[in-house]
C-alpha cells in the first residue's frame, strides 16, 4: 500500500494550538458549523480545573456536535500527561463502534504541541490515526503589541553590547515552540489591526521560526474548513525535526514543567451591571499583570449566563445560552498569570466586586 493510501486509511487528527486567548475555541466552533456532515470528535485540554472552553462547546446545538464526542482533559497540560491521560483517551475513542470521521484536539494555551504529536508514533495509535496537521492560532493584535515576542531589533542592539543577554522568556519560548510545530499558522483577529501592522506581525513570526511558515488570516476564528482539515501532512513523521526548547532542555537533564505559570479559579459574586464589571476587570488585570481571564458570570435578573473572555485588557463578553434547569447560577472566573502573581490579592479583589 502506498504511503498516501495508508494515511487515507487512518483517522485524520488536527491539532489546534496557540497561546492563551488566541481564539482556538471560537475557531473550533466555526469548524463544527461548517463540517459538512463530518462527525468530529473533540479533545479539549485546559490549563486549570475549570473547563471553560469545553463548556462553550458542549450543547452547542449543532447536528454534528454531540456531548459524547467531546472529551475534556482538565488535569494539567496535555504535553505533560501524554502517557497518563492522552494515550488512554485516544485508545478509548478508537474502541468506539461509531468512530469519528475526524478528530480535533485543542491544546491548552500553555501546551507544547511537540510531545503530543510525537505520541501519535506510539504503536497502539500509529496504525489507526495520523496527524493531518498542526494549526497554530496567533492573536495578531497581541503579537503586534509585543506581548508574546520581544522587540527583535532592540534585543539585537542590546546583544551587540552585551553577549550575556538572552531574549528567551517563558512566554517567548512557548510562542516560538508553538510556531515551530505548525504546519499552518492562522493570524486571528486580523480585523483589529491594519495591513501594515499585520505585515509586521508576519515578520515577527518569521523571525521566531526556523522555517518559512505558511500563514493565513482570519477574523472571529472564521476560516474555510478546507484550509484546516485535509492537509494530509502526517506531522508525526516529521516531529523529530521540530523540537521545542523544553525538549532540548530535557536532553540536557532539565525537566519540563509549568512552574512559570499559575492558574486558579475564583468564585465571583453575581453582578447587576456587565459594563461596570468589564471596567473593573480591566483595572484588576492591569494591576496584577494577568495574562488571561475567562469564565461564566451570573447577571441578576438575566436568564442567560454571561461569558467573559480577556486577553490582557482586551475583554469580550456575551450571553451564550440560558442557565440549564438544575444548573447553579454561579460566577466562576479562571485567572492565569506568571508564577509571581499574587493569588490571594486577586481572589480578594474579585470576590469583593460589587457592580
Amino acid at each position: 500500500m502506498s504511503e498516501q493510501k495508508f494515511l487515507q486509511s487512518k483517522i485524520p487528527t488536527t491539532v489546534i494550538t496557540g497561546f492563551l486567548g488566541s481564539g482556538k475555541t471560537t475557531m473550533i466552533r466555526h469548524l463544527l458549523e461548517n463540517a459538512q456532515g463530518k462527525r468530529i470528535a473533540l479533545i479539549i485540554n485546559e490549563f486549570g480545573e475549570l473547563g471553560v472552553d469545553g463548556g462553550l462547546l458542549k450543547g452547542c446545538g449543532l447536528d454534528n456536535c454531540h456531548d459524547d464526542d467531546l472529551i475534556e482533559l482538565n488535569n494539567g497540560c496535555i504535553c505533560c500527561t501524554v502517557a497518563e491521560e492522552f494515550i488512554p483517551t485516544m485508545t478509548k475513542l478508537l474502541e468506539r463502534e461509531d468512530r469519528p470521521d475526524h478528530i480535533v484536539i485543542e491544546t491548552s494555551g500553555l501546551a507544547l504541541p511537540q510531545p503530543l504529536v510525537a505520541a501519535f508514533n506510539w504503536p497502539e495509535i500509529k496504525t489507526q490515526v495520523t496527524v493531518d496537521g498542526v494549526i497554530t492560532v496567533i492573536d495578531a493584535p497581541a503579537v503586534a503589541e509585543g506581548r508574546f515576542a520581544d522587540d527583535i531589533d532592540k534585543i539585537n542592539a542590546e546583544r551587540a553590547q552585551d553577549n550575556s543577554i538572552t531574549h528567551e522568556s517563558p512566554l517567548e519560548e512557548l510562542f516560538e515552540d508553538q510556531i515551530h510545530a505548525a504546519d499552518l499558522i492562522v493570524l486571528n483577529k486580523a480585523d483589529l489591526i491594519d495591513e501594515d501592522t499585520l505585515d509586521n506581525v508576519r515578520n515577527i513570526i518569521s523571525s521566531h521560526s526556523g522555517k518559512v511558515p505558511q500563514m493565513v488570516t482570519s477574523s472571529f476564528g472564521s476560516i474555510g474548513t478546507d484550509l484546516i482539515l485535509g492537509l494530509g501532512v502526517g506531522t508525526e513523521s516529521d516531529i523529530e525535526n521540530r523540537k521545542s526548547h523544553h525538549e532540548m532542555n530535557h536532553a540536557k537533564g532539565v525537566p519540563h514543567n509549568h512552574d512559570e505559570f499559575k492558574s486558579f479559579v475564583v468564585n465571583a459574586p453575581s453582578i447587576h451591571d456587565p459594563k461596570a464589571l468589564i471596567e473593573r476587570l480591566k483595572t484588576i488585570i492591569e494591576e496584577n499583570d494577568i495574562l488571561r481571564l475567562k469564565g461564566f458570570v451570573n447577571v441578576v435578573g438575566k436568564p442567560m449566563r454571561l461569558v467573559v473572555q480577556a486577553v490582557g485588557q482586551r475583554i469580550d463578553s456575551y450571553f451564550d445560552r440560558p442557565w440549564q434547569k438544575n444548573e447553579e447560577h454561579k460566577s466562576h472566573l479562571v485567572v492565569i498569570g506568571l508564577h509571581e502573581i499574587d493569588e490571594e490579592k486577586v481572589r480578594k479583589t474579585i470576590e469583593a466586586l460589587d457592580v
